[in-house]
């Protein structure tokens, strides 16, 4: 048995863990230990309290996925709802879908008799004031000349998706050998009104399959989309590829020649199916978390600096 997670996954961790000892599925321990970060208010980057977009809505992406069967459930720009998880959860269990956006989404979870709620704190709100210098939403601007106006004021915060963004990511493995994965963000801060990164994308910023294992990313999510990121992680492991060998064959495709590698900001923890695991960012200082069979504790660890581009 083993999960890991991103470093603000670490307040998860406990209770996956008991729910694995007490024998429960990789699925139940990463939508647990998701939902538990999505309830963190100090956590700025998932579910309640989470940064709003460009006109101070919080919108919401996640994604489940059982590798075992392949299944996947995910849901894009979800408002109202704090535990995105449950909501991908539900569509992956209760839809021929895998992914819900919007209005849809919300409709969905509102139908699957859950709490509909308002997400933005007011730290976050005055976080948000702040970084668009005070420039909030007026019943008499037009949308169009508020967003330009916006657009105006954030150009700058925005360009630095590290300062801005952020996603929990969690990989589990249960003692019959299942692996599950769960990513889910409250998106790049500041973000156009819509816009869904790479967390709901299955293949993108989450993918698992027991058969050789699981990826789950956090960063730009524009660049996991355009490279599949977390398939690709996988797609090497089916070809051979240590764990470590399929992260920077991965993080080599997040960019194109003529581009430059420092412009490209990424993490990813990744798993294999015989249990080993290895988390990689395209930034020093950056660490993770898991916790193995034998462990009484998680144990933080670095990870490894991945040059984007360099084979």
């Amino acid at each position: 048995m083993i999960i890991i997670a991103s470093t603000n996954g670490a307040i998860g961790i406990p209770q996956a863990w008991e729910i694995l000892e007490q024998g429960g599925t990789a699925l139940d321990a990463v939508e647990a230990a998701t939902r538990i970060v999505e309830d963190n208010p100090d956590d700025h980057t998932v579910g309640y309290g989470g940064y709003p977009n460009l006109v101070g809505d919080v919108e919401l992406d996640a994604s489940i996925m059982d590798g075992t069967t392949l299944q996947a459930g995910a849901v894009g720009a979800l408002r109202g709802y704090r535990y995105a998880i449950t909501v991908a959860r539900r569509v992956m269990e209760e839809l021929p879908h895998v992914m819900l956006a919007g209005e849809g989404a919300a409709r969905f979870a509102a139908e699957m008799g859950m709490q509909s709620e308002h997400l933005l704190t007011e730290q976050a709100a005055q976080v948000w004031r702040a970084g668009i210098d005070g420039q909030q939403p007026t019943i008499s601007a037009s949308q169009t000349a508020l967003l330009d106006e916006l657009r105006r004021h954030t150009a700058n915060l925005t360009s630095d998706p590290e300062r801005v963004s952020g996603t929990v990511n969690f990989i589990a493995q249960d003692r019959t050998g299942h692996i599950a994965s769960a990513v889910s963000t409250s998106g790049w801060a500041w973000k156009y009104p819509g816009r869904v990164g790479d967390s709901p994308v299955i293949g993108a910023g989450n993918y698992a399959d027991d058969r050789y294992g699981a990826a789950a990313c956090t960063g730009w999510g524009e660049l996991a989309i355009r490279a599949g990121t977390t398939r690709c992680v996988v797609l090497y492991l089916k070809l051979g590829y240590t764990l470590e060998e399929a992260c920077h064959a991965a993080f080599a495709d997040l960019i194109a020649p003529h581009e430059d590698p420092g412009t490209a900001i990424m993490s990813m923890v990744a798993l294999d199916r015989h249990g080993n695991h290895c988390a990689v960012s395209t930034s020093s200082g950056r660490t993770y978390v898991y916790q193995a069979a034998g462990m009484t504790n998680l144990e933080e660890l670095p990870r490894l600096v991945i040059t984007p581009g360099q084979k």
